[in-house]
């Protein structure tokens, strides 16, 4: 029996999904029918187990439901990213060869051809629905793409195994029950939208709430909304600091919110405080298309002060180590790569064999790419990506930690550092801003002078551009390579 099917039997009137955008709502024992259904229309259709069925949508019910009936049907679900442009998203679905691709107004917009998720209720309304099927969860159900930020995105492969780690993650950290409300606008193409959000808050009996997207405005008021009860929220850092800049921002309108939790990139500990200034336990998490939700923070406002910054201690049934570039284990306070082992990683690489096996270690550990370090507390920092780090004059420069004290500065609202060539010391910083409100406000000697007197000199950056705006992927992150190729070509 699989959780939701649970759910259905011992809480079956309780409102388990409520669609904001199409102003449609489910109790347990109506989603788990309507998962049935599409279920029992899939096996219909001739889809067999290991297909693949893809889906181009922006967040709906549909969506899940679809999810978890590919499960059922023990079939493979390839949610892709909607914002990729047609040769790119014709590149995913060469790699995966789907079977049926679903899809919606932006599925039509890229000019895929597809059959409209919206009309899979009316078209299997009159289904019989085949109690027999339930979750295999040691077969794949999952292709996650990654963001790709370089390169061509990867296709990491879940079981529902795999994904159960990360509901016991977040329903211990988080403190998830029957009360618990998710509101979810992260894209569901991605592991906070489709599975973070979703998973920890059906699995426990709460209610899962869905919206197209993030709009700070309309999010804050639904945040804000006493009926909707909103007691958890996953966004990623940029945000969670749009919120704060609604004109309307009232943090005691927020007494209901349990935990804003955060991800997707390093949250600044200047931007932490801010919430805990005002009595927001605002947590910062650590996770993957790899490996689900891995790290978080407890929301304890006083545990979080004490930790801002980091991203949480080891949880129960996940390993993790950080080793040097040697190879060999670091001591607390020094700088490692994070390497993973645990229930909750993935199975492979969808046709990419090699690049899974080289992606561990000779022992059986994932490398993660990301530099962390861990305080005598037990909690880790993430530092930065691997592949962001440079060497200046011999010296190890991480983006992040100065892009972290820029963010301190008043007229600094975004950033992100790049390495670039140097005649002189090989690789030098050039930092990308952009401004809180007035590009010409921003006193270029003033901020250099705050960077030279906060941080070693080899780490200040030699350059400063500002940008009306950062470029970004469809999961939020920073394209740094974007941002060298603007350099090096000019």
């Amino acid at each position: 029996m699989d959780f939701l099917t649970y759910q259905a039997k011992f809480r079956p009137d309780s409102l388990a999904v409520h669609d904001l955008t199409f102003v449609r709502a489910w109790s347990f024992s109506e989603f788990n029918q309507l998962v049935g259904k599409f279920a029992s229309y899939l096996l219909k259709r001739g889809i067999k187990r290991g297909d693949r069925v893809a889906c181009i949508s922006k967040n709906r019910a549909e969506v899940i439901a679809l999810h978890f009936a590919c499960a059922r049907a023990k079939a493979i679900f390839v949610p892709l990213n909607w914002r990729l442009a047609l040769f790119e998203i014709e590149s995913l679905l060469a790699d995966c060869e789907p079977t049926i691709v679903f899809g919606d107004d932006k599925a039509a917009e890229i000019g895929i051809a597809f059959e409209p998720i919206g009309n899979l209720i009316e078209d299997t309304e009159n289904l019989v629905v085949d109690d027999a099927l339930e979750f295999d969860n040691d077969a794949a159900c999952l292709i996650l793409y990654s963001s790709g930020t370089t390169g061509q995105p990867k296709g990491a492969i879940h079981t529902e195994a795999s994904l159960m780690e990360t509901i016991l993650n977040s329903t211990l950290l988080y403190e998830v029950d029957q009360h618990s409300a998710f509101l979810n606008e992260s894209p569901m193409f991605h592991i906070i939208g489709l599975i973070s959000s979703v998973r920890p808050v059906l699995y426990n009996g709460g209610k899962l709430v869905i919206s197209d997207g993030f709009i700070p405005e309309r999010t804050l008021d639904r945040l804000s909304d006493p009926i909707l009860n909103i007691t958890h929220y996953f966004c990623i850092p940029q945000m969670a600091n749009s919120l704060r800049q609604v004109s309307s921002f009232d943090p005691s309108r927020l007494k209901n919110l349990k935990a804003l939790l955060t991800g997707g990139a390093p949250h600044p500990e200047v931007q932490i405080r801010r919430w805990l200034n005002d009595g927001i336990a605002i947590v910062d998490g650590y996770g993957m298309s790899e490996a689900g939700s891995v790290l978080g923070m407890p929301h304890k406002l006083d545990l979080i002060d004490k930790n801002a910054g980091c991203v949480g201690i080891n949880p129960p049934r996940i390993s993790i180590r950080l080793h040097d570039a040697q190879g060999k284990t670091i001591k607390v306070g020094e700088l490692g790569e994070v390497q993973l082992k645990g229930p909750n990683l993935f199975i492979g690489y969808w046709g990419k064999e090699t690049l899974f096996e080289n992606s561990f270690t000779a022992d059986g550990w994932f490398e993660t790419g990301d530099i962390a370090v861990q305080n005598s507390l037990g909690c880790y920092r993430i530092v930065d990506r691997k592949k962001d780090m440079f060497i200046s004059g011999g010296e190890n420069v991480y983006p992040a930690e100065v892009e972290a004290i820029a963010l301190k500065h008043p007229h600094v609202l975004e950033c992100a550092m790049i390495g670039v060539p140097d005649e002189k010391w090989g690789e030098v910083g050039c930092l990308f801003i952009v401004c809180q409100t007035n590009i010409n406000a921003l006193d270029h000697d003033g901020l250099m002078h705050y960077l030279t007197a906060h941080i070693a000199k080899y780490k200040v950056p030699k350059s400063l551009v500002v940008l009306e705006a950062l470029p970004r992927n469809g999961g939020g992150k920073v394209l740094k390579h974007a941002l060298y190729s603007s350099v090096v070509e000019s």
